[in-house]
């Protein structure tokens, strides 16, 4: 294997910063070329309308700097801009320890960024790069550093988000980012707003005991499969019709389909895990092309609901066990999934999956999550994939599916 050749000694960085306009990259290259250097990096950032580009250049022994600089003033003034010139010593090659950081505020306010930036300097990185992802619904900002511990960064700056009320994920660099295959969801209070169970306890009649005991399993304090057969048999002698009608009336939770539909695009399978019940799961599955789908199964005889189950009752284990067998399914590592749920029976695939997301969650499911997302829009995970807003509507737009506005705040 060969080794990487060592920077040059003596570098020049020219830095062109003023208002943008097309063809001033282009102009900057071409007077480059009228002198004996190799380009070793270029960088450019546009804010409003205003632009910084940076070129990192390795001088020839015989290269020209006296004629150099005056050429530089020279473009400066034909293109109304302001360019600099600094000599300086070899090309900085980012330290190991390379982590993506992506903040999500709802707002995002110049605080949170602060404290959490000072978080990363306080952990020995350095900011290597900085985008914006999103500036609505929610506003997203992924930092790239290097030279520090991802997992040291992931503690800290957990603490210091929690703080300032923002969100963050803080993922290594490399191909596993790159490579998550599988996201498996879970689905109420997750993919669809509020508890089907308690919809369905509703028009039984019975909302506040089920609401009592779904909180209290929700937050861990019970055994799940105990609590799910104590709240199904308070269900008995509803009417099968009722199922059809919550069905009917069960609501996505903001940016679901934004969510799935670029997933999709992106060869992603998409799978659903509930502690629910197939006779709503298995419709919104098809209605939406998720590939997977694993529930419970209420009993009905005679038109009503017997107050029992169907088969295996899906609990958290095993929602953890259908992650592992969809995965298998698709020649899928668990390292290339994400889980995504809210609840304590969604700890257990949270935990096995290469990137757990804490979605508008319990306590519990937050500490123990590798990141939590706390504002009210599914489609934010693709943030934590590096994709950003503008991406997904291009895309939609090509497709000729507009993109659902987001309310306005």
């Amino acid at each position: 294997m060969s080794l990487p050749p060592e920077p040059p000694a003596t570098t020049l960085l020219v830095t062109l910063t003023g208002r943008d306009r097309p063809g001033l990259t282009a102009q900057l290259f071409t007077a480059l070329s009228a002198f004996d250097v190799e380009v070793l990096d270029v960088e450019q950032v546009t804010v409003r309308g205003r632009l910084v580009l940076a070129v990192l250049l390795n001088p020839a022994p015989a290269f020209d700097e006296v004629a150099f600089r005056p050429a530089l003033v020279t473009l400066g003034e034909q293109l109304g801009v302001d360019v600099e010139l600094a000599p300086g010593h070899g090309d900085r090659r980012r330290p190991p320890g390379r982590a993506h950081i992506t903040v999500l505020g709802h707002p995002l306010r110049p605080g949170a960024v602060a404290a959490l930036t000072d978080a990363v300097a306080k952990a020995g990185a350095n900011i290597d790069r900085i985008v914006r992802l999103a500036s609505y619904p929610v506003t997203s900002i992924e930092f790239e550093v290097s030279g520090a511990d991802p997992g040291r960064l992931k503690a800290d700056l957990a603490a210091v988000a929690l703080a300032e009320g923002a969100d963050v994920a803080v993922q290594p660099s490399g191909l596993l980012r790159r490579a998550k295959r599988l996201v498996v969801m879970d689905v109420d209070s997750t993919l669809v707003q509020g508890e089907v169970i308690e919809m369905l306890a509703e028009k039984a009649g019975v909302l506040d005991q089920v609401a009592s005991v779904t909180t209290r399993a929700m937050q861990g304090e019970l055994d799940f499969a105990a609590s799910l057969r104590e709240r199904v048999r308070l269900l008995a002698g509803l009417p099968a019709s009722a199922v059809a009608e919550v069905r009917d009336a069960v609501q996505l939770t903001p940016g679901a389909r934004t969510l799935i539909r670029t997933l999709k695009r992106l060869d992603y399978r998409c799978a659903i895990v509930s502690g629910g019940f197939t006779q709503i799961t298995d419709p919104l599955a098809d209605e939406l092309g998720i590939d997977y789908a694993a529930a419970n199964t209420l009993e009905i005889a005679d038109g009503v609901l017997t107050g029992g189950l169907v088969g295996p009752i899906l609990d958290r284990a095993g929602k953890a066990a259908a992650l592992a067998r969809f995965a298998a399914a698709e020649g899928i590592p668990l390292s290339q999934t994400i889980a995504v749920g809210d609840g304590a029976n969604d700890l257990d695939m949270i935990a096995a999956a290469g990137l757990g997301v804490a979605f508008n969650a319990k306590p519990v499911v937050r500490s123990a999550a590798d990141t939590a997302v706390n504002v009210p829009y599914l489609d934010a995970i693709l943030y934590l994939l590096g994709i950003s807003r503008d991406d997904i509507e291009a895309a939609d737009a090509a497709d000729g599916t507009p993109t659902p506005a987001p309310p306005v705040r």
